[in-house]
């Protein structure tokens, strides 16, 4: 069959077209080739330059590590230089020191030591590095090389190898036959090892043992001193007993006007000149630390009191007036050494009285209750003198010291009061301080935490109740009113106040109908009207309310013809105590019971034995008891004494200290063995010494005194003990009036 050709051009067209698809087809894939093969050159480009880099890199690095390890090596040679020059300094540094050094391993086998060091074996055996601290012990202990003090070498050895097996090893001082002295300073480092460091302190012993001697030398010196100081206070006093004595006996004797200036003048002086000699002899006592408190109990009212009765008569002198603020919540009694605490309170009140011309002196006393059985207690004086300038306030304390100005010059004293106060006050556990302006007075005061002495909330028995009301106080200064007007208040009663007696009258004029005041209080000493002349107006009146006279001179009262009209008289300042009895009086007056006469035995008199070898001083004290109600023997020393108790048996000895052949502690020791051995009664022993030193109370009581006077005398405390000490079977011995 033929085909046409428009057959075969036909299929030549299809077979065309199909090779043009076909080569479509290759060029599409041709290109998808070379994009891929583009692509991978292009990766295999970056992967070239990427190599190629991080070849440069990796020879730059290496180049780095080349030259840095150079420079480590470099640096190491360096360190290895420093070190060898820091070591070589540091033993050239041991080496030079005197003191032995040297180290053990932890085996006690030397590893190092100094020249120092090995040259306290220089001479005797060679110790070398390697060698053990047992064997170097040995070495010693076997040379004989230090003084065992007569101990077994062994036995040395074994306490010196327990003593570097300890923990904490001790420092230890060894002394050398040659006569000098080691100490072994030893210590376990870090790493167990064992670092040894020995000192030759042979001077510094020498220089020990010339302190001691100096020290020795000292306290030789010292209790020269004080021995001194002891006989000058006796030598001193037993005279002035004589003089002060005789001169207290004159003053109540008949004497002109210039006789009794003169005696007052002596009297003053040599109590002066005592003063004196205590504050010098306190202030030796706290320099040399030997100043002891002896606590007792005492009541601090009381004391405040007496203080200001015994410088009453120098502040009426001046015009002052003394007044007690005593917190009426506040216990009385507390445990303190009463000698002390009086001491302070008069040098401050007296300061007080002595740099104030006019106006006032106050003290006041107020405390905290601890909670624990304690007060914590303040005392505080405050007057209205000359005052003291703020630069000038420190001063005062010093030893000494007393401000020197145009105000205080004409003032004479030692200027170691306030001194010694501070440090008493100190000693006691407290503080001292001082508020003053110039011109306008001061204000003293010190803190101290006492125990209370008293039973808490204690009623010292069953009282009648308080019936009255109302009161009525009269009084010029306004600062003695209002103490008053707290103590009258705690009492239960309502209180007016007045300033003058005028104005008194008018207030009971213009009471009420059937109003009244059930009691009156008034001072005595007032300006324009004075306590007694107001009685006399209100009983003009028609007021009989009771009136208490509150007075510093209850003699004058005493012989008033008012006296009859007053319901008692009081002394200023006034005691808490005695206020409160007179009020209770007169709520609950007290009828008297007849007692009769036949049923009062008959009584003998008191038997007194006195010791005493100085004749003056048994003038003086026959003088001062001769109105009391006695039998006085005397006897001139210690053994005459013993003698006359065996015979006379009295109530009451006063023995002398220092007395020729038997002083006064050997005589009372035999008394008191005599007593004893026949089972006799207790005779009450009285010191009198002019020793006023520290530690003389307490050999004096050891001795088995009961009590001890120091000299110069006093009536008043010569009194006091035959009053305490009158047995029931003999007649009161003082008189009644004889101020205790």
């Amino acid at each position: 069959m033929q085909v046409s050709i428009a057959d075969k051009l036909a299929q030549e067209r299809r077979a065309r077209l199909a090779a043009e698809r076909l080569l479509e087809q290759k060029k599409v894939e041709l290109f998808a080739a070379n994009q891929k093969l583009a692509l991978h050159a292009r990766s295999l480009s970056d992967q070239i330059v990427e190599q190629r880099h991080g070849l440069e890199r990796a020879r730059a690095q290496a180049e780095s590590l080349a030259g840095e390890n150079h420079r480590v090596r470099g640096d190491l040679e360096l360190a290895n230089s420093a070190v060898q020059i820091a070591q070589r300094r540091l033993w050239e540094a041991l080496e030079t020191i005197r003191d032995g050094f040297a180290v053990f391993d932890a085996n006690l086998r030397l590893v190092a030591a100094n020249r120092s060091y090995l040259g306290f074996f220089d001479g005797q055996v060679a110790v070398t590095a390697g060698v053990s601290y047992d064997a170097v012990l040995k070495i010693i202990a076997e040379h004989g090389m230090f003084d065992l003090d007569g101990r077994d070498p062994l036995d040395w050895h074994h306490e010196m190898v327990a003593r570097i097996r300890r923990a904490k090893i001790e420092p230890q001082v060894l002394r050398l036959t040659g006569g000098r002295y080691l100490r072994l300073i030893d210590r376990w480092g870090d790493d167990g090892d064992l670092v040894c460091l020995v000192q030759d302190i042979t001077k510094t012993m020498a220089r020990e043992a010339e302190l001691d001697e100096a020290r020795a030398r000292a306290e030789a010196a010292n209790r020269a001193k004080s021995a001194f100081l002891a006989n000058m206070s006796h030598e001193i006093r037993t005279p002035m007993n004589g003089v002060v004595g005789m001169a207290d006996l004159l003053c109540e004797t008949e004497l002109t006007e210039d006789q009794r200036l003169y005696t007052e003048t002596i009297k003053s002086s040599g109590e002066a000149l005592l003063k004196i000699i205590n504050e010098v002899l306190d202030y030796s006592k706290i320099e040399a630390d030997r100043l002891r408190l002896y606590p007792e109990v005492f009541d601090l009212e009381r004391c405040l009191h007496e203080i200001m009765v015994l410088l009453g008569p120098s502040a009426k002198d001046k015009g002052l007036k003394l007044l007690v603020d005593y917190d009426m919540f506040l216990p009385t009694r507390f445990l303190a050494d009463p000698g002390r605490m009086r001491q302070v309170m008069t040098n401050l009140i007296g300061n007080a009285v002595k740099f104030t011309p006019a106006g006032h002196v106050l003290a006041r006393v107020v405390g905290i209750d601890r909670g624990d059985g304690h007060f914590d207690l303040h005392v505080t004086v405050e007057d209205t003198g000359i005052g003291i300038a703020p630069e000038h306030i420190e001063h005062v304390f010093g030893e000494f010291n007393q401000v020197e100005s145009e105000s205080n010059r004409k003032f004479e004293g030692t200027g170691l009061g306030l001194a010694i106060s501070r440090q008493l006050v100190e000693l006691m556990g407290g503080t001292v301080w001082v508020d003053s302006e110039l011109g306008h007075g001061s204000c003293f005061g010190f803190k101290v935490t006492l125990e209370v002495a008293e039973p808490r909330d204690a009623v010292p028995g069953p009282t009648p109740p308080m019936t009255l009301k109302a009161a009525l106080v009269i009084d010029d200064l306004m600062v003695n009113r209002v103490i008053l007007e707290r103590q009258l208040q705690t009492f239960g009663l309502a209180v007016t106040l007045c300033r003058s007696g005028a104005e008194a009258l008018a207030a009971l004029a213009a009471l009420d109908a059937g109003a009244r005041f059930d009691v009156v209080l008034t001072d005595h000493q007032m300006p324009d009207m004075d306590g007694l002349q107001l009685v006399l107006r209100m009983r003009e009146m028609g007021q009989e309310a009771p009136v208490l006279l509150l007075t510093s001179n209850p003699d004058e009262a005493a012989q008033s013809a008012l006296r009859g009209a007053l319901a008692g008289v009081l002394e200023k300042p006034v005691l808490r105590s005695e206020l409160f009895r007179n009020l209770q009086q007169i709520s609950q007056p007290v009828v008297a019971v007849p007692v009769s006469a036949e049923a009062v035995p008959e009584l003998r008199q008191m038997r007194v034995l006195a010791a005493e070898d100085n004749r003056t001083n048994q003038l003086v004290f026959r003088k001062m008891v001769k109105d009391y109600d006695i039998d006085l023997q005397f006897a001139d020393n210690g053994r005459e004494a013993v003698a006359m108790w065996q015979d006379l048996r009295p109530d009451l000895v006063f023995m002398d200290i220092s007395m020729p052949e038997m002083d006064g502690r050997e005589a009372t020791r035999q008394i008191r063995d005599r007593e004893q051995l026949h089972g006799l009664p207790r005779t009450p022993i009285v010191a009198l010494t002019a020793h006023a030193m520290e530690g003389d109370a307490v050999s004096i009581l050891a001795a088995g005194i009961d009590h001890y006077l120091t000299k110069p005398l006093k009536k008043t405390a010569i009194a006091e003990h035959i009053r305490s000490h009158c047995p029931g079977t003999a007649r009161p011995a003082v008189p009644v009036a004889e101020p205790a």
